[in-house]
């Protein structure tokens, strides 16, 4: 028997056993080598801090409503997950044995998907597994960048250094901004974010927002990031805008939105506030120039070329069977971590 992930209750990670199900003439089998711990979304369901325990999600009116909640526990979580194929039904053509993957599932030690799933998601020779699993949220990273709508000469502030903060910050980079400034609370993610040639910024010793003005003369940014999931965060944010500033907000935000004041500043100074979402059926805003499949190509070309550098943002590797240390590290000591990984081998 194999087995899978599954969080028991808020904080409490297990592990349950399946059977893996018969493999079809178009699927294929995968083992499981490496998959990445979302600290934004994963840790959310960890702490039993999303809508969907607590309402019902209608996708046909996309709508939270009120009544039966659509998750419970226990559940399974994760999205980060890379394979080698180890073995293929008799039809399929478009993979082999031996092939890596990054594929949309959850922590567990196998699965078994079609073929074309497994094809969209083979890693192109250059592109390592540790690589390989920060291609969803490297989506979320470049699709936020292009809702930003970055042009050459672009003054920009991300707020939240996590994985996709720092990657945001890469790419704001490569799409020609001027200035990109960088906040977070924590030294260790600050000092990383230096490596890409950004000014960084302590939300702990600088009213951010006043500091960049000051820094420019009175002048904001043109573009916001807030990659943080933090309501406080998104009102410095706004707070740090030019007149008809564009704030895009990327982190999973839980609870009331007590430290927002949209009487201030994002009303006085006509800012635009725009959400960014990638997944959950969700069209690019460009598309259909652009789409899913274009997404992940681009992202495993940034790889590739070494353009989007992550894989020095895994500060630690933690053996599958180990998961609840895993968790328990980023839920109390955030300030050592960036990115941490399950390891299946």
């Amino acid at each position: 028997m194999s087995k899978e992930l599954v969080f028991l209750g808020p904080k409490k990670v297990g592990f349950r056993d399946y059977a893996e199900q018969t493999l079809k003439d178009n699927e294929v089998k995968l083992k499981s080598l490496m998959s990445g711990i979302s600290h934004g979304t994963e840790m959310n369901y960890y702490r039993d801090a999303v809508p969907f325990f607590k309402k019902k999600w209608n996708h046909e009116f996309r709508m939270f409503l009120k009544g039966d909640s659509t998750f419970s526990y226990p559940t399974t979580v994760g999205y980060e997950n890379v394979a080698v194929i180890t073995d293929i039904g008799k039809k399929v053509k478009k993979v082999k044995k031996g092939d890596r993957t990054w594929v949309f599932r959850p922590h567990r030690e196998t699965n078994i998907v079609s073929e074309d799933e497994a094809k969209s998601g083979l890693l192109p020779e250059g592109v390592s597994q540790k690589e390989g699993i920060f291609t969803m949220l490297a989506k979320v990273a470049l699709g936020a960048v292009h809702d930003a709508k970055i042009k050459i000469g672009d003054n920009v502030v991300i707020f939240g250094l996590g994985t996709v903060g720092l990657m945001v910050a890469q790419l704001a980079k490569l799409s020609g901004a001027e200035k990109v400034y960088a906040v977070d609370l924590i030294n260790k993610r600050l000092d990383k974010a230096e490596e890409y040639n950004v000014h960084t910024l302590n939300a702990r010793e600088n009213d951010v927002a006043l500091k960049i003005k000051e820094i420019n003369k009175g002048s904001g940014v043109d573009v916001a990031i807030e990659t943080s999931g933090s309501y406080r965060a998104i009102h410095e944010a706004i707070r740090s805008c030019n007149i008809a500033g564009r704030v895009v907000t990327v982190g999973f935000y839980r609870g009331d939105a007590s430290n927002l004041y949209l009487g201030e500043e994002w009303h006085h100074n006509r800012i635009t506030l725009l959400s960014s979402m990638t997944s959950w059926d969700c069209p690019h805003r460009d598309f259909p120039l652009w789409d899913e499949d274009r997404l992940l190509t681009t992202v495993f070309k940034l790889f590739k070329d070494k353009k989007l550098l992550v894989e020095d943002l895994i500060t630690h590797t933690i053996p599958f069977e180990n998961a609840q240390k895993a968790y328990e590290l980023i839920d109390k000591n955030p300030q050592e971590t960036i990115k941490v990984a399950l390891s299946y081998l």
